[in-house]
């Protein structure tokens, strides 16, 4: 969950370690005007421009092996998506200073009210379908596995949950076995994309962040984008629509279902975040807002619907 690409940066005169530019032969032996860029959850990530081009230098924070990443498969799913043209360019993996140097992609990044303009929503499309029909990734995602073992974490560590959290497990069962009914094969994707990791150069989108990347069901795709772009209904029916070139029921019972499992597996990822980073940000209202839209499915009368439409042969 990190959202940083080529807003604005956020002071200059920030510094890299000498022993990191000294690593990457884009950076070595040249000047460099380098900035820190807004945003990132997991990462500390700065833009630095060279005579011969610019860059973004991503140095991981501490401690995010607990929020299932591995960098090595971070590093290698970038390079893949860059392969497809919808990924940033990959110059550097420095494992020794968990830092990886990429291409700075000219645009802006997406905020979620950018998704009312004409045009975005099937431009997202298209960069998802772009990265999805490439090569597959070298890893798997799978959000049930991710929040079982994110709630492991949290029980053992005894970091913060929810009081009733654990109150939707048979939920979260006939949510698996229905999406079992149906399960088509996996396909590579980024699996974070909120709007911030979407890069708008006012003809085409490009997606960045590769940290959670991994072959999955592109229904979960869809349905996270319209869970942390906040996107209504409508909006989630239009990309499911511009994605697969028609509307289908199951499609969207299947990405809102996907998107449920989302927002009930980030909301761990918030938990062992305000127990372990060191990051200024609030995780936990962050999370709650995510697991309070979740039990309004769970609770509400939506549930049974999806369910049964999910299982649908459209």
């Amino acid at each position: 969950m990190d959202g940083t690409g080529a807003g604005a940066p956020a002071g200059i005169g920030s510094t890299l370690p000498p022993s990191l530019c000294d690593a990457v032969d884009v950076l070595r032996g040249r000047p460099l005007r380098i900035s820190r860029l807004a945003g990132g959850l997991t990462n500390r990530n700065f833009r630095v421009v060279t005579p011969e081009g610019a860059y973004v230098v991503r140095i991981a924070g501490p401690g995010s092996g607990a929020l299932a990443i591995d960098r090595d498969n971070e590093y290698r799913n970038s390079v893949i998506a860059a392969g497809t043209g919808v990924g940033a360019s990959v110059h550097a993996y420095v494992p020794d200073e968990s830092a990886l140097v990429i291409g700075f992609i000219e645009g802006r990044t997406l905020r979620d009210e950018d998704f009312d303009s004409p045009g975005i929503l099937d431009r997202a499309a298209a960069a998802c379908r772009r990265l999805h029909t490439g090569p597959r990734f070298v890893n798997d995602f799978d959000m049930f596995d991710i929040q079982a073992g994110y709630l492991r974490i949290v029980l053992d560590q005894g970091y913060r949950l929810p009081a009733d959290y654990l109150e939707h497990a048979d939920a979260v069962e006939r949510i698996r076995g229905a999406l079992a009914v149906r399960r088509g094969p996996t396909v590579a994707c980024n699996n974070d994309l909120l709007a911030g990791n979407f890069i708008y150069d006012g003809a085409t989108i490009r997606l960045i962040d590769y940290e959670y990347s991994g072959n999955n069901d592109p229904c979960f795709e869809l349905g996270n984008i319209w869970s942390e772009c906040h996107l209504s209904d409508d909006q989630l029916e239009h990309l499911i629509t511009a994605y697969h070139g028609r509307f289908l029921v199951n499609r969207l019972a299947r990405a809102r279902l996907q998107g449920l499992m989302g927002q009930y597996g980030w909301t761990l990822w918030a938990s062992i975040q305000e127990a372990t980073s060191d990051i200024d940000f609030d995780f936990w209202p962050w999370g709650m807002e995510k697991y309070e839209r979740a039990v309004a499915t769970f609770r509400g009368p939506d549930l049974d619907r999806l369910i049964e439409d999910v299982q649908r042969s459209d």
